[in-house]
């Protein structure tokens, strides 16, 4: 039997070392378009940029790293993944959270009351931690929280027993090869659910309410409209919106979460700032209402209050002189950043651009022209783009092009621009390659360049 493992980033070097464990007898092969240079010994390398469609043809199954597009893969095997593998094997019900922002922190706000209320809760997918990594530790009565992206979920066979869908708009467009691509890989989370399955979607979002409506095992009803197999319902009488008052699920009234009319706990057990993230708060706290298991009002508090945020996810980094410098490295669409711009009353200098993804920024420079919005700093080589966007809408804030720069010099640039009671983001709204090495990098070097000012 001959094992390719196509892709060899983090997730590729699990699969690797799972696979190797599930079949000792198998011949295994790594097939990567860039140099790889820490294969295990006996493993044998094959690269090049048409690797994926020259060198499989011998395999018996190829597993497919994430960031590896299922139509690159030209075999007579069987194309697997990490992420199907794990749906396969795991031993108990998967709480599975997609869309295009915000999964990171719902999921870890699932997992901090879960937690809060006693229970063991394995954390893994698109947060950084392979899942496969952590299925021989997972018992019966343990929870699995998954954070889905569109590239896990690209050709996922399985649909988790609750499944969260955040706001959407159309990003990865560099990879997938149209919005529509990427929609539809995002329906996988609701496309294999069965009648007793449970599909949380975002209240406003006509996206996310697109992959709640998708029909189960592709039926579809004379009008075409997504239905249940097995009853010939409308698909969406089984899904339910949260943060809204009207579907049992959690929502925000009058500064506390409520359900069904109840109030749980004040919203400002919540850490985090901005609306966007009391959306993702009610998100998390409706999928665990979904849960067999009792948590208590005092119980979700002390989980809202023990996650105090994500490094890079609109994460407070210092006040100097005055100012409250924020990190949003992780913001590449133009849509959380205008979520960022949301969070804050006080006057803000943003900092975006970067490289991109294939996003219209026209509706992010319509929100920058209604905003109380000091400064704009645009970095990175769609620095042009976004400043005809700017011109487009008319914004008056004063517009700073520096293109690619160092780190140094943007928070150079924000600190003189900037007044006390202002603050200072970095929510780009674009990827980071070209100056960064990825977010992680973009964020840290904004993280020092702040703390040294």
């Amino acid at each position: 039997m001959k094992i390719i493992i196509a892709g060899y980033g983090l997730e590729g070097i699990s699969s690797l070392r799972y696979f190797r464990q599930a079949f000792p007898d198998a011949e295994f092969v790594i097939a990567d378009q860039k140099a790889v240079e820490n294969a295990p010994d006996g493993v044998a390398v094959r690269t090049g940029e048409s690797v994926f469609a020259e060198r499989l043809q011998d395999a018996d199954m190829v597993v497919r790293a994430p960031g590896v597009p299922p139509r690159l893969l030209k075999t007579s095997g069987k194309i697997w993944s990490a992420t199907n593998e794990f749906f396969d094997k795991c031993p108990v019900p998967i709480i599975g959270v997609t869309g295009t922002k915000g999964k990171g922190t719902t999921c870890s706000l699932i997992v901090a009351i879960l937690r809060a209320a006693g229970q063991t809760v394995h954390l893994v997918g698109n947060i950084g931690v392979p899942a496969l990594d952590a299925l021989p530790n997972i018992t019966k009565d343990d929870f699995v929280v998954y954070e889905l992206s569109s590239f896990q979920l690209w050709d996922l066979e399985k649909s988790p027993t609750i499944a969260v869908v955040l706001m959407i708009e159309p990003d990865h467009l560099e990879v997938h090869t149209d919005f529509a691509e990427y929609l539809d890989a995002k329906k996988n989370i609701r496309r294999h659910q069965g009648i007793i399955d449970t599909c949380l979607y975002h209240p406003t979002n006509k996206y996310s309410e697109e992959v709640a409506a998708t029909p189960f095992n592709g039926l579809l009803d004379e009008q075409g409209h997504a239905t249940c197999e097995y009853c010939g319902d409308d698909a969406l009488d089984f899904a339910h919106r949260y943060a809204v008052p009207d579907e049992d699920q959690v929502y925000v009234r009058d500064g506390y979460f409520c359900v069904q009319d109840r109030r749980i706990c004040r919203t400002d057990h919540l850490r985090l700032p901005g609306a966007h993230n009391l959306e993702n708060a009610c998100a998390a706290m409706s999928a665990v209402t979904e849960l067999p298991i009792t948590v208590t009002d005092e119980q979700y508090a002390a989980g809202l209050e023990s996650f105090t945020g994500l490094p890079h996810r609109l994460k407070f980094v210092a006040e100097k002189n005055g100012v409250k410098y924020y990190d949003d490295s992780i913001a590449t669409t133009p849509g959380s950043a205008i979520a960022a711009l949301r969070a804050f009353e006080a006057p803000k200098v943003l900092i975006v651009g970067g490289y991109d993804k294939g996003a219209d920024y026209d509706e992010m420079a319509t929100e920058i022209a209604k905003q109380t919005v000091r400064a704009v700093i645009i970095i990175g080589a769609n620095a042009a783009k976004i400043e005809q966007s700017l011109h487009q809408a008319s914004v008056t804030a004063t517009t700073v092009v520096l293109g690619q720069t160092t780190m140094v010099d943007v928070v150079a640039q924000a600190s003189q621009l900037s007044r006390p009671g202002d603050v200072v983001i970095l929510s780009p709204a674009a990827a980071s390659f070209g100056m960064f090495k990825n977010y992680v990098d973009r964020g840290e070097q904004f993280v020092t360049a702040v703390e040294n000012l």
